[in-house]
């Protein structure tokens, strides 16, 4: 595939990097939420810190997407940050219920 120049007044494509680093960083913005959950959170409150988590991760991801400034693509970026930060706090969902089930 060949890259073209833009046409005055377009805007240069977003790069590789930088969508998947917009993407990622919401991913990784997750996974510390998940961790500090676990380590500071009581069991009682698991569930509560972790919507709360996933609704930072959406309000994170809405703005990555936006800073990019980038329409192209825009709801595939949001999309796929805010399912992959909900997946990662599922996954931590589960695992703090199975520890809090075992004590």
């Amino acid at each position: 595939m060949t890259e073209t120049t833009p046409a005055p007044g377009d805007q240069p494509r977003l790069s590789r990097g930088a969508r998947f680093g917009s993407v990622g960083a919401i991913w990784l913005l997750a996974l510390v939420f998940a961790i500090l959950i676990a380590v500071v959170s009581q069991k009682e409150q698991y569930a509560t810190w972790l919507s709360l988590a996933l609704a930072g991760c959406v309000l994170g991801a809405l703005v990555a997407q936006l800073a990019t400034q980038q329409k192209d693509g825009f709801v595939d970026r949001l999309a796929a940050s805010v399912a992959g930060a909900f997946v990662v706090l599922g996954v931590t969902g589960g695992i703090l219920a199975l520890v809090a089930a075992a004590q």
